[in-house]
């Protein structure tokens, strides 16, 4: 997979779409996504929904480890712990490949927002483990 490839799979996920999230990098067993923070993505407290956090985790997580594996994989379990309220303008996520396998990829990610001053903020972190499928759909 290439950047341009990963852009693709990314826009043909219609929640990827309502979402506004865009593949910033991909390669060497990395990958960025990044959504503009508005409104429609808050709680209660003006904060991003962790339901928005959650997704960006696990589509970055996946995507990392599709610089090594090829665009077969499927997200089979991940962890998240938000660690401070997630305020600003753009939420990126930066994912990295930790070990790579035949059947199963595991990879970590950064969530941070940037406000308008372009000062960054840890919110969350996960892991996640990543199964490589077969392409009827079946895990390895």
């Amino acid at each position: 997979m290439d950047l341009d490839l990963a852009r693709k799979v990314l826009a043909e996920q219609p929640f990827s779409r309502l979402l506004g999230a865009r593949v910033t990098e991909f390669g060497d067993g990395e990958a960025t996504l990044e959504l503009d923070i508005r409104e429609e993505l808050l709680q209660q407290y003006g904060f991003v929904h962790g339901g928005v956090l959650s997704y960006a985790a696990d589509n970055t997580l996946t995507l990392a480890a599709g610089t090594v594996a090829g665009a077969g994989l499927i997200t089979s379990g991940f962890t998240i712990d938000y660690l401070r309220p997630a305020i600003g303008e753009i939420l990126r996520a930066h994912g990295q490949v930790v070990r790579a396998g035949r059947t199963r990829v595991v990879t970590r990610c950064d969530l941070i927002t940037i406000d308008a001053d372009g000062a960054q903020t840890l919110c969350a972190v996960a892991q996640g483990n990543i199964a490589v499928i077969e392409p009827n759909g079946e895990q390895r």
